[in-house]
């Protein structure tokens, strides 16, 4: 069972559940990474699968709650913000740095927190080492595709500076469903079954299917590929032809500037987040890997 923790972050504080290795000793030290997931996602999700599979592995692991999100503090619930995430993560090394446990600190981003963990590694030297899982990993011209083009990407930016006006003006937070099978309003309108599924993602209480219409625009500015040349910490990049636009993470593997290794194995995108079998087969690299760069 993991224990609740919580670190100032920002002008606020991130909730997180700290999950330790099986037969933790206090004397030894140990690799340890923060652990983010997919858009909208809290801890208890696949963020938390991950770090509990890290910590069978020797690895201690922190589940995060984004500010915004989930028991982290915010007032702009549900308000997508790749800087705010950057930083719950680099608060989250700080946290993990101060332990006297804790040998080296590095990051494991699943979806879209493998690309907001490229913002994270291009500045902060506490990350040692960098994995990601089926992740996301935008650029403009990908965004374009995605939501319609100039029109489409032009409307949503107005409806996000209208929301935002109302959000200051009246402090109501307007919102439309992160994930909903054909629903063009949403921010991903496909099959989306494990959130759809009440014995999968859909049966956490905490999550919230639900995303901020302010949010909008810097939701389409989110674009990890230019902060991959900026990454130099030794990076493993685990992907599949069946996990979220495959080509982007290529790309992105292509431009990361330090140390690398791709993993490209199979499964569908969310098989990465709760199939036990393709779940333990990634972390089974992923722990290999922070052993190797961090132990």
């Amino acid at each position: 069972m993991p224990e609740k923790v919580s670190f100032k972050s920002g002008d606020g504080f991130v909730v997180a559940n700290l999950y330790l290795p099986e037969g933790h000793d206090p004397s030894r030290r140990y690799p340890a990474v923060a652990v983010g997931g997919s858009l909208t996602s809290v801890k208890e999700q696949m963020g938390g699968n991950y770090a509990g599979e890290l910590a069978r592995r020797g690895i201690i692991a922190l589940a995060i709650d984004y500010r915004n999100y989930g028991e982290s503090s915010g007032a702009m619930r549900q308000f997508e913000d790749q800087a705010s995430k950057a930083e719950d993560l680099s608060a989250a090394l700080r946290y993990l740095k101060k332990r006297s446990d804790v040998a080296g600190t590095g990051i494991l981003g699943i979806c879209t927190s493998g690309g907001t963990a490229l913002y994270t590694a291009a500045k902060d030297p506490n990350v040692g080492a960098l994995a990601t899982v089926a992740g996301f990993f935008s650029d403009p011209e990908l965004v374009s595709k995605m939501f319609g083009g100039k029109e489409g990407i032009d409307s949503r930016i107005a409806a996000s500076r209208e929301a935002r006006k109302r959000y200051d003006d009246e402090g109501v937070i307007q919102t439309v469903f992160a994930y909903m099978p054909n629903d063009k309003t949403a921010v991903s309108s496909g099959p989306n079954e494990y959130y759809m599924d009440h014995s999968r993602g859909g049966s956490v209480r905490a999550w919230r299917n639900e995303f901020a219409v302010m949010a909008w625009e810097p939701w389409l500015a989110f674009d990890p590929l230019a902060q991959a040349p900026h990454v130099t910490a030794p990076a493993l990049v685990v992907h599949s032809d069946g996990a979220a636009f495959p080509d982007q993470a290529r790309k992105m593997y292509g431009l990361l500037a330090g140390p690398k290794e791709l993993h490209w194995t199979e499964g569908k995108h969310y098989d990465f987040y709760d199939q036990a079998e393709t779940v333990r087969a990634a972390a089974d690299r992923v722990a290999s890997h922070f052993h190797n760069k961090l132990g």
